[in-house]
């Protein structure tokens, strides 16, 4: 049996766009991201800019998605924030909470 990706929307995020692992086989990295940003956008209403961080962890999997909040005139006051997204082992979104809210602008200190 072959598996075959579905397209992605205009805004290349592929929102509403599930690929679905062989039974038995669990997700890819790469389907992982992409289940994470597509359920977190139909969950929120709003499309995340990018991913920051994943990883894989003993019950699923934790990735960061970077969400513009409030745009701003310059863009650079523009208001951004980094969720951290779960998912369980099969992909399925269980919880969500926003970990950081930051100007696009503003860099962390070192």
């Amino acid at each position: 049996m072959t598996n075959t990706a579905q397209g992605s929307d205009a805004s290349g995020n592929g929102a509403g766009k599930k690929r679905s692992p062989e039974r038995g086989s669990p997700p890819s990295a790469v389907e992982i991201l992409r289940l994470a940003r597509a359920q977190f956008a139909e969950l929120t209403d709003t499309q995340p800019e990018s991913v920051s961080s994943f990883e894989r962890v003993e019950d699923g999997w934790v990735v960061r998605v970077e969400v513009l909040e409030l745009a701003r005139v310059p863009d650079t006051m523009s208001l951004l924030a980094t969720y951290e997204v779960m998912l369980g082992p099969d992909g399925e979104l269980t919880t969500y909470k926003r970990v950081r809210r930051y100007e696009r602008g503003k860099a962390d200190p070192s």
